[in-house]
């Protein structure tokens, strides 16, 4: 009996690495539909959303009945609670790729990014994606240090995301309010994707050690 409830618990953090690949692949190919004005690959983006979605509901279907029906304790019941947390997260991180792929939609035939602000955002998909892909990672392992690494990527996003202001703050922006508007939400597009890979990362973290981790000067005791 134990031996199958743990086979249940390895099997919601696999249907929890699955997302994160999901949300990664769909914002590697939303990034790619905004730089190259490729609408093929903004629609597929949005068909695939419902995916995202359908893998939310199942992870959070599995931990409820875990919940319910095998009362877990301790580092157990972490793992039950961090995935429902985790699920939800990832599932905003598939909506944040779905709104990149609707603007590309949207403006399609015509460019949403104007050319100076372009190498901005290929950064920050590189980085939102290669979070999501350690998200991934850190899943499977449950590796601390891996896990407190995704802060330094994530700060990598927000310096991009605020020297991405400074373009569109100048004097001298030539391109109009509506592609101002279009910079600034996209902009703010990733640097959310970043932060709630983060905040998977640190239900891992709480997994492990008991502690959720970023939140004031010390990390508050969440001990279960």
């Amino acid at each position: 009996m134990r031996e199958a409830y743990h086979v249940e618990l390895d099997q919601l953090a696999e249907n929890l690495a699955a997302m994160s690949v999901q949300v990664a692949d769909a914002m590697e190919r939303a990034t790619k539909a905004l730089l190259e004005v490729d609408l093929g690959l903004a629609e597929q983006v949005i068909s695939d959303d419902a995916k995202v979605d359908d893998a939310r509901a199942e992870c959070e279907e599995q931990a409820y009945a875990l919940l319910a029906l095998q009362a877990p304790v301790a580092t157990d019941l972490r793992t039950v609670l961090a995935a429902i947390h985790a699920a939800e997260s990832l599932e905003r991180m598939g909506d944040l790729a779905l709104h990149v792929a609707k603007a590309a939609r949207r403006r399609h035939p015509d460019p949403v990014l104007p050319d100076a602000v372009k190498p901005y955002f290929a950064e920050m998909g590189r980085a939102a994606v290669g979070l999501a892909r350690q998200v991934e990672a850190v899943i499977k392992t449950k590796d601390v240090s891996a896990a407190k690494d995704l802060e330094a990527e994530d700060d990598q996003v927000d310096d991009l995301h605020r020297h991405l202001f400074t373009v569109l703050m100048d004097r001298e922006w030539p391109h109009g309010v509506a592609s101002a508007v279009d910079v600034t939400l996209l902009g703010r597009f990733y640097e959310r994707y970043a932060d709630h890979a983060v905040s998977v990362a640190k239900r891992m973290i709480f997994v492990v050690t008991g502690r959720m981790p970023g939140y004031g000067t010390d990390d508050e005791d969440l001990t279960i």
